[in-house]
């Protein structure tokens, strides 16, 4: 138990030093009064969306907590377990959330100084939302293994994190791309005023949904990733006792510990980096992979013994660096794909969808490759628990990772309220080259995000069918089939319900920003304030209604399927999820963010610049994939390991 304290130990240092960050944010004042009212708006605007939502979330935990300790089968146990893992996820997209929204402001003043103090404040609060997730996830674990003593139980605290995680994608997605959407075909196509313009009453809430969907809804993504892959991997730690000695339980957080560690000396090592956002984003980011292997060396080698763990650790950590790079190639506006797409818009908007979605097609190759190559070679070294070290090695960095993905938020928001607050153009410029680059790690976030759900899925479907008893499916087996299909099914009927979602919101939206800019008199001339209010309360109303049925299809076929058909048909669907699932997910992810930064590579003066045609069909093309890459793509991460987690909950219901 002792390395277990320390994991403890060092999950409250985390916590700490996340707590520090916070009040060094909180500390900066902010001069510009009008961006301090904006800023309200969209705080205010994000908290009343997440409260509301956790009244709903609180009570679908108490529906499901009962649930689990009535039926017979079932622990107790498990119930306090999901309890704790949903209660825990809440934690840390609030605490994301909170600081997130309180940043956005002190980011914009900050620019008036200089581009370093805008981009310190940003990625300042960026490092508290992802110490805040790691140090969580590892706190939760390993409390619960000190309390029951068996990693078997504690998969309902991945249960309950996956349950969250789920309605915040689905519900910060939908609110997010319902405003954004709204605000970009109003505002930028059919009134070509700017974005963020003060004069769009859709701006605020497309502000609000920034936060919603890439702050609290990536935290609690990465959070479930973090706890699913920590229990899996302990699980199998105890089935491979007899080879790599008892060590090999708590193996898994140990190195969650010292990725930990390395991503507060990351953190700190960011303030002497020197070059612009972008270099010293990527040269934390490798500083943090060099200490998190060097120790974690150490470690394995002093623990259980076996280097070949080390091995299949650094292939799963060094998969997720290159499914990055490939993310950042294929999204970023540096490169040719997006490029191309850009060329494509002076077309119109058709050739710039086709091209997109060719993008994004051909963007999977070496996602796959890399999850592939990550299997066989942490397979060779180390079987099954190696593919399950893996994981770990690859979310051991997340620390750091989900800070630089979080800084894309925080300086969209600034870039806005600079706009907004029409604080200048030096300031203004300065927000949005920070902005530039927060496009940049959030689409690398999100491939990173889709990587590690694909190899987390993988160790939580080996956990089912250990757990139920499968050595063997058989593929020729009808139910099996079955399975399948159904499960390569799902997360198309997924995605259609969250983009049928978006759309109708977005609707909406549209429809209320048309009136105020028919309605309300002086508003296009700028000597009158639009209705913000009116644009948060649709989205945040359509949100909430629509994340419910999602959720729900998450859960209750996999019961259904099992129940109905067994184990092996169960073990099928899984399968079938995740391949469909993690490649829809990365085509939706890549085309989107590919599209948006086309569009930004033209406004930036190329092909024409804004308002010309070629942007026009630019913004069109981003509108079809914002749904894509911020709602139903990031939430397929999400439903491929959840339906792993409840399948290995309801095993003890399927063993007859």
């Amino acid at each position: 138990m002792l390395f277990t304290w320390l994991s403890i130990l060092v999950a409250v240092t985390g916590l700490s030093f996340a707590g520090f960050l916070a009040r060094k944010v909180m500390a900066q004042k902010v001069e510009d009064k009008r961006a301090e009212v904006i800023a309200s708006y969209i705080y205010n605007g994000a908290m009343a969306f997440l409260f509301k939502e956790y009244i709903i979330l609180a009570g679908f935990v108490a529906v499901v907590a009962l649930a689990i300790m009535v039926v017979p089968a079932l622990s107790f146990k498990t119930a306090i377990a999901f309890i704790f893992g949903a209660a825990l996820s809440v934690l840390a997209g609030f605490i994301g959330m909170k600081i997130a929204t309180l940043a956005n402001v002190r980011t914009a003043d900050e620019c008036k100084k200089g581009l370093r103090q805008g981009f310190d404040v940003a990625f300042t609060s960026g490092s508290v939302m992802g110490l805040s997730v790691v140090s969580l996830g590892l706190l939760g674990v390993s409390i619960l293994y000190i309390v029951f003593g068996d990693p078997q139980i504690i998969y309902g605290f991945g249960f309950g994190a996956s349950s969250v995680a789920l309605f915040a994608r689905v519900g910060g997605g939908i609110y997010t791309k319902a405003a954004d959407v709204g605000a970009d075909l109003v505002g930028k196509v059919e009134s070509s005023i700017p974005e963020d313009d003060p004069r769009n009453p859709a701006s605020i809430a497309d502000n609000v949904g920034d936060n919603v969907g890439d702050v609290a809804g990536m935290g609690a993504d990465l959070f479930e990733s973090y706890v699913d892959t920590l229990i899996a991997t302990m699980v199998l730690g105890v089935i491979f006792l007899p080879v790599f000695g008892s060590k090999a339980v708590v193996l898994p957080l140990i190195i969650a510990s010292i990725g930990i560690l390395a991503s507060i000396a990351g953190n700190i090592a960011v303030k002497y980096l020197k070059g612009g956002p972008h270099q010293i984003l990527n040269n934390a980011n490798w500083i943090t992979a060099a200490i998190t292997i060097f120790f974690s060396f150490i470690a394995i080698k002093f623990t259980v013994g076996d280097i070949n763990i080390f091995w299949a650790m650094t292939v799963g950590l060094l998969s997720g660096v290159v499914i990055g790079l490939s993310t950042e190639y294929y999204t970023s506006d540096k490169h040719k794909p997006v490029q191309e797409i850009a060329k494509a818009s002076a077309t119109g908007s058709a050739t710039n969808i086709i091209a997109g979605l060719s993008v994004g097609f051909i963007s999977t190759i070496i996602p796959v490759v890399a999850v592939v190559v990550a299997i066989y070679l942490s397979y060779y070294f180390a079987g099954l628990y190696g593919v399950a070290i893996a994981a770990v090695g690859m979310l051991s960095t997340l620390g750091i990772t989900l800070a630089s993905d979080t800084y894309g938020p925080v300086a969209d928001n600034a870039a806005g309220i600079a706009e907004m607050a029409g604080m200048g153009q030096e300031v203004r410029e300065r927000a949005e080259e920070l902005d530039a680059v927060g496009n940049t790690t959030a689409a690398v976030g999100k491939g990173f995000a889709i990587g590690s759900a694909a190899l987390t899925s993988l160790v939580l479907l080996v956990s089912f069918g250990t757990a139920a008893n499968l050595n063997v499916v058989n593929l020729m087996d009808p139910a099996v089939i079955i399975g399948l299909f159904i499960g390569g099914l799902l997360p198309f009927i997924f995605s259609a319900l969250t983009m049928e979602s978006v759309g109708r919101a977005a609707s909406k939206m549209v429809e209320e920003v048309r009136r105020q800019f028919r309605e309300i008199e002086g508003l296009m001339s700028g000597q009158a304030e639009p209705d913000y209010k009116k644009c948060i309360e649709i989205s945040t109303t359509a949100a909430l209604r629509q994340m419910i049925l999602p959720g729900v299809l998450a859960i209750f076929v996999p019961v259904i399927v099992g129940l109905w058909f067994g184990a092996e048909s169960l073990a099928g669907l899984l399968a079938g999820s995740i391949v469909t699932g993690f490649l829809l997910a990365v085509f939706m992810a890549n085309s989107g963010g590919a599209w948006d930064n086309a569009k930004k590579y033209i406004e930036a003066g190329n092909m024409g610049g804004k308002g010309s045609s070629s942007h026009k069909a630019a913004v069109t093309g981003d509108t079809v994939g914002d749904p894509l890459k911020d709602t139903s793509g990031p939430a397929l991460n999400i439903l491929i390991k959840l339906m792993a987690i409840i399948s290995i909950i309801i095993v003890p219901l399927l063993i007859k």
